[in-house]
């Protein structure tokens, strides 16, 4: 009998996942479903770029895990029930019309990762722009591409996502009038010398800043500030972080208060030893005894941590236990400049940094690198596992990897 694992999600965590247990495992043993809703991978550390007209590559999942094993399913995760082991898909029929399926699992991963968080101010939903999603992202294109010059844009947030946004925007449409709403210090968590070249690169994109600045409502042509001063916006793009997809809190996963999934080095539940959470969905402590953040570069590791820790429990192996750790922060600032800030292993700056094109070209490397990663889960071979008789065919309601 197969042992059944289920991956809720095929971004960056979810697909990496995937297909690294395919690569650990035999598929005579275990059958591998990936649950996602696109039928294809969405590079979201490219999202300003789609959003400011550039062309992204398209990579069809079927191609992408063509001969792996790994089955398929296109659909919306509709809900989980952890206690029956169960997931409820809403799949398109022959038809288009979406249907509900049920999927019975023996371990699930957990990788449906994060949205935009409007952070409950007025007026956000209704009027500003996300690029944390490629629907959001096409639909802000579209709205740029209608702008005359001189309108203006502004960006609120000042994260990795906000500094690209709005340098790609000043980039691509230097005719408009791009600025960049701050809550506090502009770069202050970079090194002198990130946040030097931070401020330069916007003063050459020509993008006005306005730091301690908090943004309390939204129109349709403008913001309101904390201290009542109103900023035109024919666009208000909307980065101040991000909010994880709610299904997890209506379970009875143990989660934190803002909905993450609860779990150990391994990323396996604290409450239900058959569920693992890799990526945003996940709260996980990293080094220092402090979570890791929403990111790519936490959001990757914790999925190849994950694979590697079924793959051994379901073999009776000795489980992995290798730290997520930090070494860079990556942030393109147009297509031609970049900054690279060095941190410590729990997410510091260090006083080096590496700017200008070379940085550039290390983020563009990055980014090609993480979307290869995910057709390419393990650069070394390594040797399929038999999955041990007695976890393949435990009890119903048995931890998974009782032999380990």
């Amino acid at each position: 009998m197969q042992h059944r694992i289920v991956v809720l999600g095929a971004g960056y965590t979810g697909a990496t996942a995937a297909g690294r247990l395919a690569k650990r495992l035999h598929r005579e043993d275990v059958a591998i479903t990936l649950v996602n809703a696109e039928p294809d991978f969405v590079e979201r550390v490219r999202m300003h770029q789609l959003a400011a007209g550039q062309d992204l590559t398209p990579r069809p999942f079927g191609e992408m895990f063509e001969g792996t094993g790994v089955a398929l399913k296109q659909g919306k995760v509709a809900a989980v029930d952890v206690d029956r082991r169960t997931v409820t898909v809403a799949a398109p029929d022959a038809t288009g019309e979406a249907k509900d399926e049920e999927l019975g699992y023996d371990t699930l991963v957990y990788a449906l990762g994060s949205g935009w968080n409007d952070q409950g101010v007025p007026g956000t939903a209704e009027h500003a722009y996300e690029i944390a999603s490629r629907p959001g992202a096409l639909r802000l294109r579209e709205r740029l591409a209608g702008l005359t010059a001189g309108e203006s844009v502004v960006v609120v947030g000042a994260g990795l996502t906000g500094i690209e946004a709005s340098t790609e925007i000043a980039e691509a449409r230097p005719d408009l009038d791009v600025a960049l709403a701050v809550r506090g210090g502009f770069g202050d968590w970079l090194s002198p010398k990130g946040s030097g070249h931070l401020r330069k690169t916007f003063d050459r994109l020509g993008i006005t800043v306005h730091e301690h600045t908090a943004v309390t409502a939204v129109g349709a042509d403008r913001v309101t500030t904390a201290d009542g001063t109103v900023l035109p916006a024919a666009v208000t793009v909307w980065t101040t972080g991000f909010a994880v997809h709610p299904i997890a809190q209506a379970t009875t996963l143990e989660v934190s208060g803002t909905g993450r999934i609860v779990v150990d080095r391994t990323m396996r539940s604290v409450s239900h030893p058959d569920v693992y959470a890799v990526g945003d969905a996940a709260l996980a402590m990293g080094p220092g005894d402090k979570p890791l953040r929403m990111s790519c570069a936490s959001g990757v590791p914790s999925a190849w941590q994950a694979a590697d820790a079924i793959a051994a429990r379901l073999t009776g192996r000795k489980v992995p236990n290798v730290p997520v750790r930090y070494f860079n922060q990556c942030i393109s600032l147009g297509r031609k400049d970049g900054l690279i800030q060095y941190v410590t292993a729990d997410d510091r700056a260090k006083p080096a940094a590496l700017t200008g094109r070379l940085a550039a070209l290390y983020k563009e490397i990055i980014c090609k690198g993480a979307a290869w990663g995910v057709a390419h889960p393990t650069v070394v071979p390594v040797r399929r596992r038999r999955v041990v008789q007695e976890t393949a065919v435990a009890p119903e309601g048995a931890p998974v990897g009782t032999a380990a």
